[in-house]
């Protein structure tokens, strides 16, 4: 089995039905952060299937999707993401939440 890496996947759509699709295809490969924002655990087979269908749904010249590989799932350098302001963790403080 290929190793998984934690990649940050964000998106700017710009006409809601390709929207709602796009966050379809985003909820099927990784959890949410903000409504257009996802943290993706995956092996290469399915970073190569996420981008297929990714490229099959969006408009090129009027939408944008970005994948940002942040290193090998499940170790201390890919669980650092900064929140600042409301932020999923921690709940019920201003502070930056870095997990």
């Amino acid at each position: 089995m290929a190793a998984r890496t934690r990649y940050l996947l964000t998106y700017d759509i710009s006409e809601p039905g390709r929207l709602r699709r796009v966050h379809q295809i985003a909820k099927r490969f990784g959890y949410a952060l903000q409504y257009s924002v996802f943290l993706c655990d995956l092996e290469p087979v399915g970073l190569v299937a996420l981008r297929e269908e990714l490229r099959a749904t969006i408009h090129h010249h009027e939408d944008r999707i970005s994948i940002y590989a942040l290193g090998p799932a499940g170790s201390r350098q890919a669980e650092h993401v900064v929140h600042i302001g409301r932020g999923p963790l921690p709940a019920n403080t201003d502070e930056e939440a870095i997990w």
